[in-house]
């Protein structure tokens, strides 16, 4: 049985769930890492404590720890942030230790963890470890398990890492406002042993929404489902980093989902396995091949596939909706109807008028003033022509000859001769038709005769 002083034996301190740092104590904290850049930090490979194969965050960063006493502690910063959505755009926004989402935490199975966790938000805050098996009083729920951690406050929270497995953190706090913020991260436990589970390339990212009025600047926190950015980690495409992996890697792609709706992950040209969740590992007898895995409102999915055909291949969540920066709902549809002689008399008027639909432009190919600190609605530009997509979009580049631990972007992929569809100039093939029906069905004679069975013998 684990009792209080047993648990927290290893730090010399008596606990009462998470607790408040006091002013002594706070004189030792480990240092608080931030992080400005929104681009993809390289990976964190362990400097002291069990070895493990770290994880790439999308457009975001692993968190430092230092190791006391045999324990690994951190420090996690609550505070406002500037996250940069797309270039062109920022948006202000809550988040840990300057960016939004936080830093991914990286542990091993069965480390001591101790977080520090420091309040710099307006209001008070506290940290549920999503999926994670800890004693009640670390579990962070505000008013149940602990109380709120107070502007300027300093809380502990300090548990072991029971469970290898991919699992996240988030306030349950004021959450409707905190999580609309941004607040959140990603959390890794790694297996005890760096062999199991092993795979060359490992990227993490959280699904998250926002939205945020066209030239303005902060999330509107009470909106329920109709928001404007979809976003991999705080960003959109094309300002979502590429997956960069070597042919014949065998890779793993873990996403959780905070926002507040489904989201079909899809990835062109290979087919995978789920074989994780957040609440561990999927034996391999329980896995089949996909495309396409739907992840629901605050679960997890990890996804393996062998990286075997080289390109460029999008990998996107499949509503449509969702690969859209900002816009609005109330647009008509305006599909079979020409608007060729309209437009030019609107255009009179409104001069940035643009014709949607029939006679007119893609929303990709669509170019108007917009209001400061604000994205079209898609943008891109690709080796061919601009990329119809923004939002939850980036690219897989598989490539043959990559280095181990390269992770920059190859640029686009070269096709083999004979390997790309082209526009076809020569005389089309003859249509093939239908055949002649037989003389027995011409019209007003009768095709078939049916015969009635009597009882159900014949069902």
């Amino acid at each position: 049985m684990t009792n209080r002083r047993n648990f927290i034996g290893s730090a010399g301190v008596l606990l009462a769930g998470a607790a408040a740092v006091g002013k002594a104590a706070a004189a030792s904290l480990p240092e608080a890492p931030t992080q400005q850049s929104p681009n993809t930090m390289a990976p964190l490979m362990p400097p002291n404590g069990r070895p493990y194969n770290p994880v790439v965050t999308l457009n975001g960063w692993s968190l430092p720890w230092r190791m006391k006493d045999g324990v690994k502690e951190f420090h996690l910063v609550a505070e406002p942030v500037v996250r940069e959505i797309a270039p062109g755009m920022k948006a202000n926004m809550w988040g840990y230790n300057g960016q939004s989402p936080g830093p991914t935490i990286e542990v091993v199975e069965g480390d001591r963890i101790r977080i520090f966790v420091t309040n710099k938000l307006p209001e008070h805050t506290s940290i549920h470890w999503h999926g994670q098996i800890l004693p009640n009083g670390m579990d962070g729920v505000t008013g149940v398990t602990q109380p709120g951690i107070q502007p300027g406050k300093t809380f502990m929270y300090e548990f072991v890492a029971r469970h290898a497995g991919t699992f996240m953190y988030h306030p349950h706090a004021d959450e409707m406002v905190q999580m609309a913020m941004g607040m959140m991260g990603f959390w890794v436990t790694h297996p005890k042993n760096p062999a199991e589970h092993a795979v060359d390339r490992d990227f993490v990212f959280l699904l998250n929404a926002y939205d945020i009025e066209p030239g303005s600047y902060t999330p509107r926190v009470n909106t329920m489902l109709d928001q404007n950015l979809w976003t991999f980690n705080s960003r959109v495409f094309p300002a979502i980093d590429p997956m960069v992996v070597r042919k014949g890697d065998r890779v793993r792609i873990r996403a959780g989902n905070l926002s507040m709706t489904n989201h079909p992950l899809h990835v062109h040209g290979h087919r995978f396995e789920v074989t994780g969740t957040d609440g561990g590992w999927v034996r391999p007898s329980a896995r089949w091949p996909e495309v396409t895995t739907d992840i629901g409102v605050g679960q997890m999915r990890a996804i393996e596939f062998l990286a075997d055909n080289p390109g460029d291949w999008a990998f996107h969540c499949h509503k449509s909706h969702h690969t859209m920066n900002a816009m609005g709902h109330s647009v008509p549809t305006m599909i079979g109807v020409d608007q060729r002689g309209v437009a030019k008399t609107i255009n009179d008027l409104v001069p940035d008028y643009m014709v949607m639909g029939d006679k007119g432009g893609s929303m990709g190919g669509m170019e108007m003033p917009l209001p400061e600190n604000t994205l079209p609605m898609m943008s891109g530009d690709g080796p061919f022509d601009r990329i119809d997509m923004g939002g939850m979009f980036t690219l897989l580049k598989v490539r043959e000859g990559l280095a181990r631990n390269d992770y920059k972007d190859p640029g686009w992929y070269r096709h083999p001769k004979g390997t790309l569809a082209v526009e076809w100039t020569g005389d089309m093939p003859t249509a093939p038709s239908a055949p002649d029906r037989p003389a027995s069905t011409q019209a007003g004679e009768k095709i078939m005769n049916v015969k009635k069975s009597s009882g159900h013998s014949g069902h």
